[in-house]
Formats: C-alpha cells, structure tokens, sequence
C-alpha cells in the first residue's frame, strides 16, 4: 500500500511539473503577444505625433490662405464699388445726354418758324448782293 501511495506521488508530481511546463509555456507566449502590442502601440503613438504635426501644419497653412483669401476680397470690394460708381456715372451722362438732346428738339421745334424766315432772308440777301456785284 504504501508503494501506491508512491506512485500516486510521483503521478501527482509528474501532472504538476507538466501543468508548471504548460502554464510556464503559455506565459511565455502571453508576453512575446504584450511585447508586440507595446511595439505596435509606441509605432501608433509616434504615427500619432507626425499626423498630428502635420495637421497643425496644415491648419497654419489654411488659416493663412483664409486671411489672404479675405484681404484680396476686401480688395475687390473697392473695385467692384468703384465699377459701381463708373456705372452710375455712365448711367448720369446717358440721362444728361437725354435731356440735351431734348431740349435742343423742343427749342428747334420753337423755332422753327424764325429759323425758316432767317434762312429765307438770308437767301434773299445773298442773292441781292450777288445781283449788286454784277
């Protein structure tokens, strides 16, 4: 009897240094997992800072065009009011323009009686003078 409990011993001994070997292999292989999370985490964190200088970059880049783009638009604003202003004094000379020509067709039209009767005296004294020289 005291043999079995012997051998019950060693087998006991024996599962246990196999269950050692086994957790001692699956520990082993946890930590070379951990150590290639902790690489790939420190590679992801220094992508992280390059994106993140990039961006910050970008940014800067973008802020300065926004302020270029409204500086030459605040630019524009005062040569499309100048246009503006050309069109309105355009707009002013065709209307001048209008009531000029209006009034020289109002006063030819008043006239008219006076400015037949000075071309028919005109004539008449032209063909008198030429009837002197002869």
């Amino acid at each position: 009897m005291e043999g079995l409990l012997y051998i019950a011993a060693i087998i006991a001994a024996v599962a246990f240094a196999v269950l050692v070997v086994f957790l001692a292999m699956t520990l082993k292989a946890s930590q070379r997992t951990l150590n290639n999370v902790a690489n790939t985490l420190e590679s992801l964190e220094k992508q992280m800072q390059g994106i993140t200088s990039e961006t910050t970059e970008l940014l800067n880049k973008t802020n300065k065009l926004a302020d270029d783009i409204n500086e030459k638009s605040s630019k524009l604003n005062g040569v499309f009011d100048g246009v503006k202003g050309i069109g309105e004094t355009v707009q002013e000379f065709n209307q001048s323009l209008k009531q000029f020509s209006s009034t020289i067709s109002r006063t030819a039209m008043h006239n008219q009686d006076k400015a037949s009767q000075a071309v028919t005296w005109g004539t008449a004294l032209v063909d008198m003078w030429k009837k002197k020289r002869k």
